[in-house]
């Protein structure tokens, strides 16, 4: 059954049937609450602002209008508004990126090295995502790790496409620079200046 078809149940009074549509954003929702709280060190919040989240959508899916929004943007919207308001509550305005859910496991066949020096740049990634203002942080993770399009950002952000678009563009600028002096690698210039002489 597609989103739709058990909303409409829902709407007609099968209320059983919400279940299905939580197990099926659950863990997405959680993994970008997760991520929303993880720089404000209020993980611990997750659960229960993600519980919060889909009772508030509960609540409010009589006006719910497929029109105007598909249901999982309208979901991550009730999401994100549900962390705003906890962070503004606790004067934590920061917002950030989320390990669980997205953290590629090594082959086995990588060497420990490889897998320790993989692992140490994720960190330096996330790490550079979270200093991301919250609207860029927001954007990016929808982006990259939700794979949501920039209309669908755009409606959870309550932004423009092209605002997003900017947003997305800031961000990744931003991570690359603040990535660049690792990434740098001082043997190329060297290279390059031994080719000149």
């Amino acid at each position: 059954m597609t989103d739709s078809q058990l909303i409409q149940l829902i709407k007609q009074g099968n209320t059983e049937i919400y279940s299905e549509l939580m197990r099926r954003y659950q863990r997405k929702i959680l993994a970008f609450v997760y991520h929303m709280l993880k720089n404000s060190h209020m993980e611990l919040l997750a659960e229960d602002l993600c519980s919060e989240t889909f009772y508030k959508a509960f609540r409010s899916l009589h006006s719910f209008r497929e029109v105007d929004a598909s249901f999982s943007t309208w979901l991550y919207t009730i999401a994100r508004n549900t962390v705003l308001s906890e962070l503004r509550k606790n004067r934590a305005g920061n917002v950030s990126l989320e390990e669980s859910g997205y953290t590629p496991v090594a082959p086995m066949e990588v060497a420990p090295e490889q897998a320790a020096l993989r692992k140490e740049r994720m960190n330096l990634v996330r790490e550079a995502i979270n200093n991301l203002p919250e609207k860029q942080r927001s954007a990016l993770i929808l982006r990259e790790y939700d794979q949501m399009d920039y209309q669908e950002i755009a409606e959870i952000l309550d932004q423009s496409v092209s605002s997003v678009k900017s947003l997305l563009f800031r961000a990744r600028s931003s991570v690359k620079l603040q990535l660049e002096s690792y990434f740098y690698e001082p043997e190329a210039e060297e290279d390059v200046q031994a080719e000149r002489v």
